[in-house]
Parts: C-alpha cells; sequence; structure tokens
C-alpha cells in the first residue's frame, strides 16, 4: 500500500498573501515536528521565502510550473526526497482537478486554506468566476487579506457561502487586526416547518444543504418545483426530479436530482415540471450508488415551468 502523506494546499491568486503565511507557517516552531517536508511553490511572485528563517529542519523546496506538476513529476519527487509532508503553494490561474490528479497515490489532502487581496476580490470574482469558485469551493479556510473599512464583510460572505458553507472566514485587516467571520447563515427556508417550502429561487441552496448534511433531513416532508427525469432502468413509479444549478458560470450546470418514489398514474416524460410534496428517507439507491436521500412522494402533479428554469446561489 502507498505511504499516507498529508498535503496542505494554500491556494490563491497572484499576491494574495500565500507566500507571507507559509513562511511564517515554517518559521513557527510549532509546526517543527521533525518530519520530513516537501515544499512544492508552482507561482512565484515578488515576495521570496527566506529558508534561513524556518523552524522546519527538514525541508526540501521544488519550484515548478503548471506544466511540470504531472503525476509523474511529482512521483519522482516522492522517490527522491520521500517526504512525510507536502505544502504547496498552488499557482492562481490552475484549475484545482489538474492538480489533484497529479497527486501519487497516497498523498491526501489534509487542509486547504485559501487567500484574496480583499482589493482585488470583487473584481476578479466578477470577472473571473471560475477561478474564484474553483479557490472556494474546496477551502476549509477562507482569509482576505489587506481588508479595511471600505470593504463589506456581509458582501465577501455572501459570495463565499454561495459556493460553500463549509469553510472558516477571516478578515485580516491592514495595520494586523484579524477578525473571525461571525455572520449566521440562515436557510431560506424553514426546515422545522410541518412541510418545507421550497421556493424556485432556492432549490440550490436546498439541494447542497440536504447533499451536505443529510441526516437532518431524514423523515422531513418537502414541497418543491421540480424537472423530470426518465431512466428506462429504474422500477415503475420511480423517477428522479431535480433543476439544472449554475454554480459559478455556464460550463459548470449540472442536473441536479434526487429520486423519487411515486405511486401517481401520470406518464411522466423526462422534461416534465412537476410539482412535489414528499417525506425524504435516507437510504441506499443504485442510482446515487450509495446511501440517498430517497423522496416518498405523497404527490406528484404536473407544473408549469418556473419564470427562471435555472437555478443559482446568486
Amino acid at each position: 500500500m502507498a505511504r499516507e502523506v498529508p498535503v496542505y494546499l494554500f491556494m490563491g491568486f497572484l499576491e494574495s498573501g500565500k507566500t507571507k503565511f507559509i513562511q511564517e507557517t515554517f518559521e513557527d516552531p510549532r509546526f517543527e515536528t521533525g518530519e520530513r517536508t516537501l515544499l512544492l511553490v508552482l507561482e512565484e511572485g515578488e515576495e521570496e521565502y527566506e529558508p534561513s528563517r524556518f523552524s522546519v529542519k527538514k525541508f526540501q523546496m521544488e519550484t515548478l510550473s503548471p506544466e511540470e506538476m504531472t503525476a509523474e513529476r511529482l512521483l519522482s519527487l516522492e522517490k527522491k526526497y520521500v517526504p512525510q509532508r507536502v505544502v504547496v503553494e498552488c499557482n492562481g490561474m490552475q484549475l484545482s482537478d489538474a492538480l489533484f490528479e497529479a497527486l501519487p497515490d497516497g498523498w491526501l489532502i489534509a487542509q486547504v486554506m485559501t487567500f484574496f487581496d480583499s482589493k482585488t476580490f470583487l473584481p476578479y470574482n466578477k470577472n473571473m468566476r471560475q477561478l474564484v469558485f474553483d479557490k472556494l469551493q474546496y477551502a476549509d479556510m477562507v482569509v482576505f487579506n489587506r481588508f479595511s473599512d471600505e470593504f463589506s464583510q456581509e458582501e465577501f460572505h455572501k459570495v463565499v457561502r454561495g459556493v460553500s458553507r463549509r469553510p472558516g472566514i477571516v478578515y485580516e485587516y491592514v495595520g494586523g487586526k484579524a477578525v473571525y467571520d461571525e455572520i449566521e447563515d440562515p436557510l431560506p427556508f424553514d426546515i422545522d416547518a410541518p412541510v418545507i417550502e421550497i421556493a424556485d429561487k432556492d432549490y440550490a441552496f436546498f439541494y447542497r444543504d440536504l447533499m451536505e448534511d443529510m441526516e437532518k433531513y431524514g423523515g422531513k416532508t418537502v414541497h418543491f418545483k421540480g424537472l423530470v427525469a426518465v431512466d428506462k432502468k429504474l422500477k415503475e413509479g420511480t423517477i428522479v426530479v431535480g433543476r439544472h444549478i449554475m454554480t459559478c458560470c455556464e460550463a459548470d450546470i449540472t442536473y441536479s436530482g434526487l429520486v423519487c418514489r411515486h405511486t401517481s398514474n401520470l406518464p411522466f416524460r423526462t422534461r416534465d415540471w412537476v410539482d412535489v410534496i414528499a417525506r425524504i428517507d435516507i437510504e441506499f439507491h443504485k442510482v446515487y450508488g450509495q446511501k440517498g436521500p430517497v423522496l416518498k412522494a405523497t404527490s406528484v402533479e404536473y407544473a408549469d415551468p418556473p419564470e427562471e428554469e435555472l437555478a443559482t446561489f446568486f
């Protein structure tokens, strides 16, 4: 079996503060555990590392271009250095999937931290949303550097939460003050209602929250409008109901549906719009290949398409 090597990813665009944070981390005596550490630098900015100040003693540093980030190259570095942990300063213009695909067997993502320059965050999100989304979707922590009172925590928070509810958020103010985000994220629907009413504009939030925390929905009854998908391989009385969700841009629009069992005699076809009232049970189904939310419908009726057929987080 391959050795398990924890990998720590530091994501963000050029001049977002990645190098400074990694430098300070390597200077911290608490990070010196005696482990052989490999630092991979995939992007060179104006700030350079000062290894002479590192508390970490057993380290090696390699600078790679995006083209050199291949499985073969990383495997050769693993054989050369036999690292016990890997720290990666990622290239801001490279999508994460390319990096993940290059990781050797046994290299396991332990933590993902994402950094943004507060002055450029909103323009980047507007003009390069796919890259911003990519930096946020896997993050465990998001740090906004060079923050000041001219920016709105609520506006930045909304962008992050539109991608994921998982990461913590830190605002690093000019001058060194760090403020942790404590803005609450109430769901746009009442999960404790006898019937959870999902408005057309809220399906994306409902689907994401359901898939991230399925157990809290077990036994709940939900009411929403969705698009039917029919598969002849499914048993009679079983369809899939969902919506097309766009998470960052048109290139990533995905049909996100839920298995639905019903007793209706209506001849549902793919692309029919329906109004569904159903109890959610969490159980194994072959559509998911594992346990997942299965709707046990008490009512499925034809419906008119919503004004906005595409569900989004923004």
